[in-house]
């Protein structure tokens, strides 16, 4: 239980603040693509023989330098070469878990993972990626804030706006692969989304939004590690349910929705004004 309250704190930080930039960049699909292909090769390495948490890196890190320039260069949509990523990698997901020999239990754990079994290692690797993208976040905030504010003005001042981009990318294969045997390949990625759609309800600012988002982050894990403990549920999915519940508490008490409510009648006063 220790190591699952650490890997809870860990995974939580890590994730969220992912998070992070995936909702203000608007990167969710890409998100999504990344978290099945690490799931693809967390599969693959269990059927080689090889550590799923490997094969899960290299398979996110290699969906990322796809995706990438896909984003950011294609002649069509994103969403198409992105969508054909994904389901490549979903198709490989099933592929390598109908290949595995014997009872499917391996697979199943890291479909569904297991933050209750998660070990010293697992829970190193969470601390150094929790560290590693708490200590980017802080060191080029600023240059983060300008690449999610604007990538091509970002890259007109000076600032390597793609090197920034591609970072985001990898960091995002990284905190999933960290945390696909705790959450889960099905689940890992709605912990990077809620909490920080939850945070991005509650304030503009920036600073603000990433501290939110590792808190909810945190709080989605320690609760639902506690109800799962309570009533016997099984841990990751209780922990995304716990998530979603803290993102409907903050669309529910959001102060842009009543912004959004404002600036909605005083356009229809001003329509009525002008009939």
């Amino acid at each position: 239980m220790q190591y699952a309250l650490l890997a809870g704190l860990l995974g939580g930080i890590a994730c969220s603040l992912i998070g992070v930039f995936v909702v203000t960049m608007s990167l969710s699909f890409i998100g999504v693509a990344i978290a099945h292909a690490a799931f693809a090769g967390a599969l693959c390495g269990a059927l080689l023989g090889f550590n799923p948490q490997l094969g899960s890196l290299l398979f996110s890190l290699a969906a990322a330098a796809v995706i990438g320039p896909l984003a950011d260069r294609g002649e069509f949509n994103p969403d198409t070469p992105i969508g054909i990523v994904f389901s490549a990698t979903m198709g490989l997901a099933f592929l390598f878990m109908g290949l595995l020999p014997g009872p499917k239990t391996q697979a199943l754990e890291l479909l569904w993972g297991s933050i209750l079994t998660v070990t010293t290692s697992g829970v190193a690797l969470l601390a150094g990626v929790a560290v590693l993208i708490l200590l980017l976040v802080l060191l080029f905030f600023k240059e983060i804030q300008a690449v999610i504010f604007h990538r091509e003005i970002a890259l007109a001042v000076g600032i390597p706006a793609h090197l920034v981009f591609y970072s985001l990318l990898f960091l995002t294969g990284t905190a999933i692969t960290a945390s696909l045997p705790s959450i889960g390949g099905l689940l890992v990625y709605n912990l990077i989304l809620n909490p920080a759609a939850a945070a991005y309800q509650l304030t503009y600012n920036l600073k603000r939004m990433f501290f939110l988002a590792g808190l909810f982050g945190v709080i989605s894990c320690w609760a639902g590690l506690a109800l799962s403990y309570l009533f016997n549920l099984p841990s990751g999915a209780t922990i995304v349910l716990v998530s979603v519940a803290i993102f409907i508490l903050c669309s529910l008490f959001s102060p842009k929705r009543k912004v959004k409510q404002w600036r909605r009648e005083l356009h229809g006063r001003g329509n009525q004004a002008i009939l």
